[in-house]
């Protein structure tokens, strides 16, 4: 089968490849035929080294697909169903799942050091586990959740990570308030998801904040009350707030000096929500001082902040009641073949969410 495969970390292209082959399906694991799959910025991130990941490798995380075989022991999965992938699949058992927090769970790491694919003897990685740019994936049965056979492939698909984290971000880290302000600093696709769950917990005021025009003009289509770019960041704090600064910031970039802004933009007693996936170098500084006096509370947001299955039925239910536009963030199609032209998309910002067909 085919599969897009970065063979060293920093290069900026593919490529898509015959003849890639996937392991057995051994106990406890599934194959999946993917059907759709996304491509999210943290893609990028560790095609470029930002994110940690093992190359050579094959991107993506979001992806949808059916499921062609089932290994010996795996319950609850048969072939035939429609399956949605998680790349942080929680256990269960753990003392974070017990409590409820299934994105905390560590056990998906356990998928992460084992190769997914084989080509021209050499093995390959999947990204975060899973790798969903192919057309074919074997994974563990809990990076495997059931899709609802009216919820679309390329829908579900955007499920798997993008907007269950940036809804679970306003609804279930943020706990947004209705009546409130916000600001969502950094307008692709979590972002935008962002915008329509602090619409969704009913913010009076939303406030888009991104360089790229037609990512503000996306903001305004799902939801913001006002667009600007991020030197319109400080007008809008006086008008909107009289100074006093927004409810509720998020940041969805995952850089030191937006996560700066965004902190000086909330109020006192305010909430900065850190959602943006950053290096591990790249440190945010702030004052003893300035935390103790502001009170303002540090929100980072993993996956929906929430239990992950949890999140996937609240998105897919909001979408179903028509309150999240989901097939509206879906801005391209492409064939597996012209993936590098999706990646120049969202690196030049022309792209919201790109889908692969696969």
């Amino acid at each position: 089968m085919r599969a897009a495969v970065l063979h060293e970390t920093g290069q900026e292209k593919l490529e898509v490849h015959d003849g890639v082959t996937v392991p057995a399906t051994g106990p406890g694991k599934v194959k999946v035929r993917m059907r759709a799959a996304s491509l999210c910025h943290s893609d990028l991130s560790a095609m470029s080294g930002v994110l940690p990941q093992p190359a050579p490798f094959v991107p993506g995380h979001e992806g949808a697909g059916e499921i062609t075989e089932v290994g010996a022991g795996v319950e609850g999965l048969a072939v035939g169903d429609h399956v949605v992938v998680c790349w942080m699949p929680p256990c269960g058992v753990c003392p974070s799942c017990l409590r409820g927090e299934g994105n905390l769970c560590l056990a998906g790491f356990a998928n992460m050091g084992t190769p997914n694919y084989h080509h021209d003897g050499a093995d390959i990685f999947g990204f975060s586990g899973t790798g969903t740019f192919a057309e074919e994936s074997v994974v563990a049965a809990g990076c495997a959740v059931k899709l609802p056979d009216d919820v679309p492939f390329a829908v579900g698909a955007l499920i798997g990570c993008g907007v269950t984290t940036g809804v679970g971000a306003a609804v279930n880290t943020a706990k947004v308030e209705p009546g409130s302000s916000v600001a969502v600093i950094g307008c692709g696709g979590v972002g935008i998801a962002a915008i329509q769950g602090a619409r969704v917990a009913g913010a009076a005021q939303i406030v888009a904040v991104d360089p790229v025009a037609a990512r503000r003009e996306w903001a305004l289509r799902f939801g913001a009350t006002e667009a600007v770019a991020p030197d319109g960041l400080g007008d809008a704090v006086q008008r909107l707030t009289g100074g006093e600064g927004f409810d509720y910031a998020f940041e969805v970039v995952g850089r030191s000096a937006t996560v700066r802004a965004a902190y000086d933009a909330v109020r006192r007693g305010g909430a900065l929500v850190v959602v943006g996936a950053g290096a591990m170098d790249d440190n945010a500084e702030f004052n003893m001082f300035e935390l103790f006096f502001n009170e303002k509370r540090i929100l980072p947001s993993l996956y929906g902040g929430s239990d992950v299955l949890r999140g996937y039925r609240t998105v897919i239910d909001l979408w179903r009641a028509g309150r999240l536009d989901l097939e509206g963030m879906i801005t391209h199609h492409v064939r597996l073949e012209d993936i590098n032209d999706a990646v120049q998309q969202m690196r030049s910002g022309e792209a919201l969410r790109t889908v692969i067909d696969l």
